[in-house]
C-alpha cells in the first residue's frame, strides 16, 4: 500500500472514488501563470512542426501518382488551407476554458464515454512516437557518418530476427535517449524548444535547398515533367492528394485543445494557426520537390528522402566542407524530428494517459511511457512493411475525424459555447456530462456512423475489390467521417435533447457553473481569463478541487 501511495501523483485530498478517476493537477483547468503561449509561440510551433521529413516528402507520393509538381503543390496549399480552420475550431474550447483534449471530449462523449476516444488517441501517439524516433535514428546515422565515416562500417552483432543491425539500432537508441530530457519540461515551457527549432531548422532547410540547386546547376527535370493523369483521373488524383494532406493533420485537429489550453488569450490560438499552417507546410513541401528534382540531375534518379540524399553526399571521398554541411543539416533534422515527436506524440500521449490513469500518471509520466512503448514496439519492423502499415495509419484518420466531428458540433451547435466546468470533474447523475451512466450514446452513434461510411472503401485500400463509389467516398474520408458524424450527432440531439441544452439558446462562451461569461474588449474579442486559479483550489483540502466556484472570469484589458 505504501508503494502505491508513493506512485500516486499530486491531487486534491478527500476525493470520492469516482472523482479520483476524473481529476489530477494536469486535468484541471490550466492556472493563469501557466497560460504562457502567445501569438509568436503558436507561429513558432507550426513553423517548427512543418519542418520535418514527412512534410519534405509529401509531394513525392503525388508526383508518383501522376501529378505534375505544380499540381501537387496546389494540392498541398488547398489541403492545409482547408484543414487549418478545423484546427482553430477545435482548439477554441481549450483556449477559452484552458482544458486539454481529454477534458474537452467529456463534454460530448460523457465523463466515462470519453475514455475510449482518449485511449484511441493515446495508443496511436505511442505507436507514432516509435515510428518518428526510428526516422530520427536515420538522421543520427547521417550526422555521425559526417563526423566519423567509419560508423557506416560498424560490424553487426545482432541476430537477423531482431529486424535491425547494430549500427542502425545504436543510432535509433541515441535519438531515443536525447529525446528523454525534452519530455521532462511541462507544456507551458516546452514552447522554447519550438522557438529554437523554428530558427535553426528553416536555416538548414534553405541551405540544403540552395546547395542542391547549385550542385545540380539548376532545378532538375522534375520541374519540367508533365502530369501523366488526365480528365477525371486527374481530378480524383488531386482530390486524393488534397485529402492525404488533411488526413495527415487529423491527429492535430483532434488534440488541438492540448496546446490551446496554454494560450494567453483565445486569439493567440486563432489567426496565427490559421495562417501559419498552410504557409509553413506549403513552403517546406516546395523545398522538398525542388531538392528531389535537383537530385535527379545529380544522381540520375529522384531521391525524395532528404536523409537518403544527405547520405549520398557522404559517399566516396567528400570534402571537409561537404561533411560539415551534411553534419549541420542532419543535426537540424534531428532537432526537427525531436520537436515533431514532442508536439504530435509525447505531449498528446501524456495528456491522454493522464486521463486514463489520473491517480498515477501525469503528462510528464505519460510522455515517458510513450517513449518506452515506442522503444519496445520495435518500430523498424513496422516500417519494413511500409505499404500496409501506411494504409492502416492513414485509415486511422477516419476514427479521429469522426471524433472531431462530434466535438466541434457539440461546442458550436449543441451547447453553443456553454461549459459547466464543475460537472466535468465529478460523476454525479445530475451533472451535464453524466448523460446515460457517464456515456453519451448520441455521440457514439454518430461516431460509429462516421466510421461505417468509410469501412468498405478502407477494405479497398488494403487490396480487396470494392465498388468504385466506395473508393471515392474513402478518398474523401476526413470529410465523410466528419460530416456524417456531425450530422447524425446534431439530428440525435434534436430528437433527444441533452441536459442543459435548454439553457444554450444563443452562442456564448460561458461557464454556467459560475454564471459568468468572458469579458469582451473594445474589439469584441474574448479576452477573459479565470481569476480564481484551479491550482489554488487544488492545493486546498476540499472535497473536490472543482467544488464551489472553481473559477470566475475577468477581463485582461
Amino acid at each position: 500500500m505504501g508503494i502505491l501511495k508513493r506512485l500516486q501523483v499530486d491531487r486534491a485530498q478527500g476525493l470520492s472514488y469516482s472523482e479520483s478517476f476524473l481529476q489530477n493537477e494536469d486535468l484541471l483547468p490550466v492556472p493563469e501563470e501557466k497560460q504562457t503561449w502567445g501569438y509568436w509561440n503558436f507561429i513558432a510551433f507550426w513553423i517548427a512542426d512543418s519542418f520535418n521529413i514527412n512534410t519534405w516528402m509529401i509531394v513525392s507520393s503525388m508526383v508518383q501518382l501522376g501529378l505534375s509538381w505544380w499540381q501537387a503543390w496546389i494540392c498541398v496549399w488547398i489541403g492545409y488551407t482547408v484543414v487549418a480552420p478545423f484546427i482553430v475550431a477545435n482548439a477554441r474550447p481549450g483556449a477559452i476554458f484552458h482544458v486539454t483534449f481529454p477534458v474537452v471530449a467529456r463534454t460530448s462523449f460523457g465523463v466515462w464515454g470519453s475514455l475510449w476516444c482518449v485511449f484511441n488517441r493515446g495508443a496511436m501517439a505511442c505507436i507514432w512516437y516509435g515510428v518518428q524516433a526510428s526516422i530520427g535514428g536515420s538522421c543520427v546515422l547521417v550526422m555521425l557518418r559526417a563526423m566519423w565515416p567509419s560508423v557506416n562500417n560498424i560490424p553487426n552483432s545482432m541476430p537477423a530476427s531482431s529486424g535491425t543491425n547494430t549500427r542502425d539500432f545504436m543510432c535509433f537508441f541515441l535519438f531515443w535517449l536525447i529525446s528523454l530530457p525534452a519530455i521532462w519540461f511541462p507544456i507551458h515551457t516546452i514552447r522554447h524548444l519550438f522557438t529554437v527549432k523554428a530558427i535553426v531548422v528553416p536555416i538548414a532547410g534553405i541551405t540544403f535547398f540552395i546547395w542542391c540547386i547549385v550542385k545540380a546547376h539548376g532545378v532538375g527535370p522534375i520541374i519540367h515533367q508533365p502530369a501523366t493523369l488526365h480528365g477525371s483521373d486527374l481530378g480524383w488524383g488531386m482530390v486524393s492528394s488534397i485529402m492525404s494532406c488533411i488526413s495527415n493533420m487529423a491527429t492535430l485537429v483532434t488534440n488541438a485543445p492540448d496546446f490551446a489550453s496554454r494560450a494567453r488569450t483565445p486569439s493567440a490560438a486563432g489567426l496565427p494557426q490559421l495562417i501559419t499552417v498552410p504557409l509553413g507546410f506549403s513552403i517546406v513541401s516546395f523545398f522538398g520537390v525542388i531538392v528531389s528534382s535537383s537530385s535527379q540531375a545529380i544522381y540520375g534518379e529522384a531521391i525524395w528522402s532528404p536523409i537518403d540524399l544527405l547520405g549520398k553526399f557522404l559517399d566516396g571521398e567528400p570534402s571537409h566542407a561537404t561533411r560539415f554541411g551534411v553534419w549541420f543539416i542532419a543535426a537540424s533534422f534531428i532537432i526537427a524530428q525531436l520537436g515533431t515527436n514532442i508536439s504530435a506524440n509525447s505531449i498528446s500521449a501524456g495528456c491522454d494517459l493522464t486521463a486514463l490513469f489520473p491517480r498515477f500518471i501525469n503528462i510528464r509520466r505519460g510522455g515517458y511511457i510513450a517513449a518506452i512503448v515506442g522503444l519496445c514496439m520495435l518500430p523498424w519492423n513496422l516500417l519494413k512493411s511500409s505499404n500496409s502499415f501506411t494504409s492502416y495509419l492513414s485509415a486511422y484518420s477516419v476514427f479521429l475525424s469522426s471524433i472531431a466531428g462530434v466535438m466541434i458540433t457539440d461546442y458550436y451547435v449543441i451547447h453553443k459555447g456553454h461549459y459547466n466546468i464543475k460537472d466535468l470533474y465529478h460523476a454525479r447523475t445530475d451533472g451535464w456530462y453524466w448523460y446515460t451512466y457517464g456515456i453519451n450514446f448520441r455521440a457514439y452513434a454518430a461516431y460509429i456512423a462516421g466510421i461505417l461510411i468509410n469501412v468498405v472503401g478502407f477494405a479497398g485500400a488494403t487490396g480487396r475489390t470494392v465498388p468504385l463509389s466506395a473508393t471515392r467516398i474513402y478518398q474523401m474520408s476526413f470529410f465523410t467521417g466528419f460530416g456524417v458524424s456531425a450530422l447524425i450527432y446534431w439530428s440525435l440531439n434534436l430528437a433527444f435533447p441533452v441536459r442543459g441544452a435548454a439553457q444554450c439558446t444563443r452562442f456564448e462562451e460561458v461557464d454556467v457553473s459560475t454564471g459568468l461569461a468572458a469579458a469582451r474588449g473594445e474589439d469584441g474579442e474574448v479576452e477573459g481569463a479565470y481569476a480564481r486559479r484551479a491550482s489554488e483550489e487544488f492545493e486546498s483540502d476540499k472535497k473536490s478541487a472543482v467544488s464551489g466556484d472553481v473559477r470566475s472570469v475577468h477581463s485582461r484589458s
